[in-house]
């Protein structure tokens, strides 16, 4: 990883995403960051004073806010169908371009905190929300019931967050275009 001055908290951030989308939550580590991220051990306690704990939530938090800025933006009126190209499209790209071995940072944490971390519930549980949240605004922008669109919601990152996992389990991207496909007809 490429050191720019004053960004040693960033690159630890971003390299503790990086561990979490392929190792999951018990394969960040402080040393694994530190060795990832080039950062010298010091700097830890100054960056993260919470350590580990502070580190890996800071690194969800960005990675969720990262995620959730892929759900589509584009005019969706009386397409309702087409809020979930962005998200499914940014899945496709995350995963053959790492080899399939990157998945969703916050799954991650969500299956792998063991209860060392207990604030990690309500983090994953907030950007869970987030995500539901702009597809349902974004699914009433283009034309369908609130009620409708908060249930497809949630069944849209149920799916594609299911789908993700199986695509790194298959190596394939097949497991989200069945999901894009059969959802289609629901977001009518």
């Amino acid at each position: 990883m490429k050191r720019i001055p004053g960004r040693t908290r960033q690159r630890m951030v971003d390299s503790a995403v990086t561990l979490l989308r392929e190792r999951g939550a018990s394969g960040v580590s402080i040393d694994a960051v530190l060795a990832h991220s080039g950062a010298p051990r010091g700097s830890v306690y100054h960056h993260f004073p919470g350590g580990r704990n502070e580190l890996v939530l800071s690194a969800v938090r960005q990675a969720g806010n990262h995620i959730g800025r892929q759900i589509n933006r584009r005019p969706t009126v009386g397409e309702p169908h087409v809020v979930l190209d962005g998200f499914v499209d940014y899945w496709r790209r995350t995963l053959t371009d790492s080899g399939y071995r990157s998945g969703c940072p916050v799954v991650a944490l969500a299956v792998d905190n063991r209860g060392e971390l207990p604030e990690a519930a309500d983090a994953v549980r907030e950007i869970f929300w987030a995500w539901q949240e702009k597809l349902r605004e974004l699914l009433i922008e283009a034309g369908l019931p609130t009620e409708r669109s908060k249930r497809l919601a949630k069944v849209a990152v149920a799916a594609v967050e299911g789908a993700v996992v199986l695509c790194r389990a298959e190596r394939s991207t097949e497991p989200l275009d069945v999901v894009i496909e059969e959802l289609a007809p629901l977001f009518q």
